[in-house]
Protein backbone atom coordinates (compact mmCIF):
# COMPACT_ATOMS: atom_id res chain seq x y z
CA UNK A 1 0.00 0.00 0.00
CA UNK A 2 1.02 3.46 -0.92
CA UNK A 3 1.67 6.13 1.73
CA UNK A 4 -1.59 8.19 -0.26
CA UNK A 5 -3.76 5.46 0.58
CA UNK A 6 -2.80 5.30 4.29
CA UNK A 7 -5.72 6.79 6.31
CA UNK A 8 -5.57 10.21 8.33
CA UNK A 9 -5.61 10.03 11.82
CA UNK A 10 -7.38 12.12 13.77
CA UNK A 11 -8.01 12.47 17.81
CA UNK A 12 -9.89 14.33 20.22
CA UNK A 13 -11.32 14.01 24.01
CA UNK A 14 -15.00 12.94 22.80
CA UNK A 15 -17.23 14.38 20.08
CA UNK A 16 -15.81 17.38 19.33
CA UNK A 17 -13.51 17.11 17.34
CA UNK A 18 -15.94 15.15 14.82
CA UNK A 19 -16.60 18.92 13.96
CA UNK A 20 -13.42 19.29 12.57
CA UNK A 21 -13.67 15.35 10.89
CA UNK A 22 -16.79 16.71 8.92
CA UNK A 23 -15.59 19.81 7.38
CA UNK A 24 -12.35 17.30 6.32
CA UNK A 25 -14.78 14.49 4.61
CA UNK A 26 -16.51 17.44 2.82
CA UNK A 27 -13.27 19.05 1.71
CA UNK A 28 -11.39 15.83 1.18
CA UNK A 29 -13.64 13.33 0.66
CA UNK A 30 -11.58 10.94 -1.12
CA UNK A 31 -9.28 10.46 2.12
CA UNK A 32 -9.54 7.25 4.57
CA UNK A 33 -10.26 8.87 8.67
CA UNK A 34 -9.10 6.70 11.27
CA UNK A 35 -10.91 9.26 14.52
CA UNK A 36 -9.78 7.80 18.16
CA UNK A 37 -12.46 9.70 20.24
CA UNK A 38 -11.32 9.56 24.00
CA UNK A 39 -14.75 10.00 25.70
CA UNK A 40 -12.99 7.30 28.62
CA UNK A 41 -11.23 10.06 29.71
CA UNK A 42 -13.18 13.29 28.80
CA UNK A 43 -13.09 16.32 29.71
CA UNK A 44 -9.61 17.26 28.80
CA UNK A 45 -10.78 21.09 29.60
CA UNK A 46 -10.01 20.83 33.39
CA UNK A 47 -7.19 18.26 33.30
CA UNK A 48 -3.49 19.31 34.24
CA UNK A 49 -1.03 19.76 31.52
CA UNK A 50 0.56 16.92 32.64
CA UNK A 51 -2.45 14.85 32.19
CA UNK A 52 -3.19 16.00 28.88
CA UNK A 53 0.57 15.10 28.02
CA UNK A 54 0.45 12.30 29.03
CA UNK A 55 -3.16 10.86 27.40
CA UNK A 56 -2.04 12.63 24.24
CA UNK A 57 0.93 11.10 24.27
CA UNK A 58 -0.81 7.16 24.33
CA UNK A 59 -3.41 8.09 21.98
CA UNK A 60 -0.97 9.68 19.20
CA UNK A 61 0.95 6.48 19.70
CA UNK A 62 -1.91 3.94 19.39
CA UNK A 63 -2.66 6.57 15.84
CA UNK A 64 0.67 6.14 14.88
CA UNK A 65 1.10 2.09 15.66
CA UNK A 66 -1.74 1.55 13.51
CA UNK A 67 -0.33 3.09 10.42
CA UNK A 68 -1.33 6.77 9.36
CA UNK A 69 -0.07 8.76 6.91
CA UNK A 70 -0.82 12.19 8.57
CA UNK A 71 -1.86 12.97 12.39
CA UNK A 72 -4.43 15.86 13.43
CA UNK A 73 -4.71 16.63 16.69
CA UNK A 74 -8.43 17.91 16.98
CA UNK A 75 -8.35 18.82 20.09
CA UNK A 76 -7.59 22.42 21.49
CA UNK A 77 -6.81 21.28 25.36
CA UNK A 78 -4.53 18.38 23.92
CA UNK A 79 -2.75 20.73 21.20
CA UNK A 80 -1.82 23.28 24.03
CA UNK A 81 -0.49 21.15 26.26
CA UNK A 82 1.59 18.47 24.21
CA UNK A 83 1.09 20.12 20.69
CA UNK A 84 4.89 20.08 20.26
CA UNK A 85 6.42 16.51 21.90
CA UNK A 86 3.50 14.99 19.75
CA UNK A 87 5.52 17.32 16.51
CA UNK A 88 8.48 15.10 17.72
CA UNK A 89 6.69 11.65 17.70
CA UNK A 90 5.36 12.23 14.63
CA UNK A 91 8.48 13.40 13.05
CA UNK A 92 10.50 10.40 14.78
CA UNK A 93 8.08 7.93 12.71
CA UNK A 94 7.76 10.25 9.58
CA UNK A 95 4.27 11.95 10.00
CA UNK A 96 3.25 14.98 9.85
CA UNK A 97 1.01 16.47 12.46
CA UNK A 98 -1.80 19.24 12.19
CA UNK A 99 -3.13 21.18 14.92
CA UNK A 100 -6.14 23.43 15.75
CA UNK A 101 -4.60 26.43 17.40
CA UNK A 102 -2.20 27.79 14.72
CA UNK A 103 -5.00 27.73 11.30
CA UNK A 104 -7.37 29.60 13.67
CA UNK A 105 -4.56 32.31 14.89
CA UNK A 106 -3.78 32.93 11.07
CA UNK A 107 -7.44 32.92 10.29
CA UNK A 108 -8.33 35.17 12.94
CA UNK A 109 -5.31 37.78 12.89
CA UNK A 110 -6.08 38.47 8.74
CA UNK A 111 -10.11 38.44 9.14
CA UNK A 112 -9.97 41.23 12.26
CA UNK A 113 -11.22 44.60 11.16
CA UNK A 114 -9.98 46.37 14.11
CA UNK A 115 -7.19 44.39 16.00
CA UNK A 116 -9.61 42.89 18.54
CA UNK A 117 -10.07 39.10 19.04
CA UNK A 118 -11.74 37.02 21.57
CA UNK A 119 -10.82 33.54 21.93
CA UNK A 120 -13.35 30.98 23.91
CA UNK A 121 -11.92 27.80 25.22
CA UNK A 122 -11.55 25.71 28.24
CA UNK A 123 -9.51 26.64 31.01
CA UNK A 124 -6.78 23.85 30.26
CA UNK A 125 -6.21 25.82 26.90
CA UNK A 126 -6.69 29.28 28.53
CA UNK A 127 -4.27 28.84 30.98
CA UNK A 128 -1.87 27.35 28.30
CA UNK A 129 -1.46 30.91 26.64
CA UNK A 130 -1.35 28.44 23.24
CA UNK A 131 -3.82 31.25 21.33
CA UNK A 132 -2.04 34.43 23.03
CA UNK A 133 1.18 32.92 21.53
CA UNK A 134 0.04 32.37 18.37
CA UNK A 135 -1.82 35.50 17.76
CA UNK A 136 1.24 37.48 18.92
CA UNK A 137 3.07 35.63 16.61
CA UNK A 138 1.00 36.82 12.94
CA UNK A 139 3.23 40.11 12.74
CA UNK A 140 0.35 42.97 13.26
CA UNK A 141 -0.92 44.53 17.08
CA UNK A 142 -3.51 42.66 18.42
CA UNK A 143 -6.03 42.86 21.74
CA UNK A 144 -6.34 39.59 22.82
CA UNK A 145 -9.45 38.95 25.01
CA UNK A 146 -9.90 35.10 26.47
CA UNK A 147 -12.46 33.60 28.23
CA UNK A 148 -12.49 30.34 30.10
CA UNK A 149 -15.68 28.26 29.99
CA UNK A 150 -15.00 25.75 32.03
CA UNK A 151 -18.71 24.08 31.68
CA UNK A 152 -19.49 24.39 28.12
CA UNK A 153 -18.01 21.81 26.64
CA UNK A 154 -19.39 18.83 29.09
CA UNK A 155 -22.64 20.73 28.87
CA UNK A 156 -22.76 20.05 24.82
CA UNK A 157 -21.37 16.53 25.04
CA UNK A 158 -24.14 15.57 26.87
CA UNK A 159 -27.03 17.69 25.48
CA UNK A 160 -29.42 18.74 25.17
CA UNK A 161 -27.56 21.99 24.56
CA UNK A 162 -30.67 24.44 23.61
CA UNK A 163 -32.40 25.39 26.52
CA UNK A 164 -32.71 28.28 28.98
CA UNK A 165 -29.93 27.43 31.12
CA UNK A 166 -26.83 26.99 28.43
CA UNK A 167 -28.77 30.51 26.88
CA UNK A 168 -27.70 31.74 30.41
CA UNK A 169 -24.30 30.70 30.63
CA UNK A 170 -23.42 31.53 27.23
CA UNK A 171 -24.36 34.94 28.06
CA UNK A 172 -22.29 35.36 30.42
CA UNK A 173 -19.46 34.07 28.66
CA UNK A 174 -20.29 36.35 25.80
CA UNK A 175 -19.95 39.75 27.86
CA UNK A 176 -16.32 40.14 28.67
CA UNK A 177 -16.11 39.75 24.78
CA UNK A 178 -18.48 42.46 24.02
CA UNK A 179 -16.98 44.80 26.57
CA UNK A 180 -13.60 44.43 24.56
CA UNK A 181 -15.50 45.33 21.23
CA UNK A 182 -14.04 42.22 19.40
CA UNK A 183 -14.94 41.30 16.07
CA UNK A 184 -13.59 38.04 15.34
CA UNK A 185 -14.14 35.51 17.79
CA UNK A 186 -12.34 32.01 17.98
CA UNK A 187 -13.80 29.25 19.28
CA UNK A 188 -10.93 27.43 21.15
CA UNK A 189 -12.90 24.38 21.72
CA UNK A 190 -14.46 21.59 18.88
CA UNK A 191 -17.38 21.46 20.68
CA UNK A 192 -18.45 24.80 20.56
CA UNK A 193 -19.82 25.16 16.83
CA UNK A 194 -22.85 23.27 17.76
CA UNK A 195 -23.54 26.47 19.72
CA UNK A 196 -22.25 28.87 17.38
CA UNK A 197 -26.23 30.42 16.74
CA UNK A 198 -25.75 31.26 20.08
CA UNK A 199 -23.01 32.81 20.48
CA UNK A 200 -24.16 35.02 17.09
CA UNK A 201 -27.07 36.17 18.39
CA UNK A 202 -25.49 37.47 21.67
CA UNK A 203 -22.48 38.84 19.76
CA UNK A 204 -23.99 39.95 16.91
CA UNK A 205 -23.85 39.52 13.01
CA UNK A 206 -20.68 42.23 12.43
CA UNK A 207 -18.79 39.19 14.72
CA UNK A 208 -16.63 36.67 12.76
CA UNK A 209 -16.56 33.29 14.04
CA UNK A 210 -13.32 31.30 13.02
CA UNK A 211 -13.90 27.40 13.68
CA UNK A 212 -11.36 24.76 13.36
CA UNK A 213 -12.84 22.85 10.75
CA UNK A 214 -12.42 24.50 7.53
CA UNK A 215 -8.40 25.84 8.75
CA UNK A 216 -8.31 22.13 9.70
CA UNK A 217 -8.97 20.84 6.08
CA UNK A 218 -7.05 23.41 4.20
CA UNK A 219 -3.88 22.45 6.50
CA UNK A 220 -4.45 18.70 5.70
CA UNK A 221 -4.74 19.56 2.14
CA UNK A 222 -1.66 21.81 1.70
CA UNK A 223 0.79 19.72 3.57
CA UNK A 224 -0.23 16.17 1.84
CA UNK A 225 -0.13 17.91 -1.54
CA UNK A 226 3.15 19.34 -0.62
CA UNK A 227 4.37 15.40 0.18
CA UNK A 228 2.81 14.14 -3.12
CA UNK A 229 0.22 12.00 -0.63
CA UNK A 230 -2.98 13.46 -1.43
CA UNK A 231 -5.63 10.14 -2.00
CA UNK A 232 -6.15 9.71 -5.49
CA UNK A 233 -9.47 8.93 -7.81
CA UNK A 234 -13.44 10.11 -7.05
CA UNK A 235 -13.89 7.07 -4.47
CA UNK A 236 -15.80 8.09 -1.60
CA UNK A 237 -12.85 7.31 1.14
CA UNK A 238 -14.32 5.89 4.56
CA UNK A 239 -14.27 6.77 7.82
CA UNK A 240 -13.89 4.89 11.25
CA UNK A 241 -13.96 5.20 15.05
CA UNK A 242 -11.95 4.13 17.89
CA UNK A 243 -13.76 4.72 21.13
CA UNK A 244 -12.38 4.64 25.02
CA UNK A 245 -15.35 5.26 26.59
CA UNK A 246 -18.84 3.66 25.77
CA UNK A 247 -19.55 3.15 21.61
CA UNK A 248 -23.15 3.08 22.18
CA UNK A 249 -23.22 6.63 23.82
CA UNK A 250 -20.34 7.48 21.14
CA UNK A 251 -22.75 6.72 18.86
CA UNK A 252 -25.52 8.30 19.43
CA UNK A 253 -24.05 11.77 20.65
CA UNK A 254 -21.38 11.51 18.08
CA UNK A 255 -23.98 11.45 15.14
CA UNK A 256 -25.00 14.83 16.24
CA UNK A 257 -22.07 16.33 15.84
CA UNK A 258 -20.70 14.58 12.43
CA UNK A 259 -23.87 14.53 10.95
CA UNK A 260 -23.35 11.77 9.03
CA UNK A 261 -24.09 8.18 10.77
CA UNK A 262 -21.52 6.48 13.32
CA UNK A 263 -23.26 2.94 13.61
CA UNK A 264 -21.43 0.27 12.41
CA UNK A 265 -18.03 2.12 12.08
CA UNK A 266 -16.69 2.25 16.19
CA UNK A 267 -15.35 -0.09 18.65
CA UNK A 268 -14.17 -0.13 21.53
CA UNK A 269 -10.26 0.17 22.23
CA UNK A 270 -8.37 0.60 25.51
CA UNK A 271 -5.12 3.18 25.53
Amino acid sequence: MSRSELPIGVFDSGVGGLTVLHECLVSLPAEDFLYLGDSGHFPYGTKSAEELRDRAAAIAGELLGRGVKMLVIACNSATAAAGDEIRKLGEQAGVPVVTVVGPEAEIAATISGNGRVGVLATPATVASGAYRRALDSMGRPLTVTEVAAPDLAPIIQDGPTFDEEVLDLVRGYCQPLREAGTDTLILGCTHYPLVAPMLQRMLGRDVSLVTAGHAIAAAIQRELASRGELASGQVEGDYRFLVTGDVDSFVEVGTRFLQLPLAGRAVKVEV
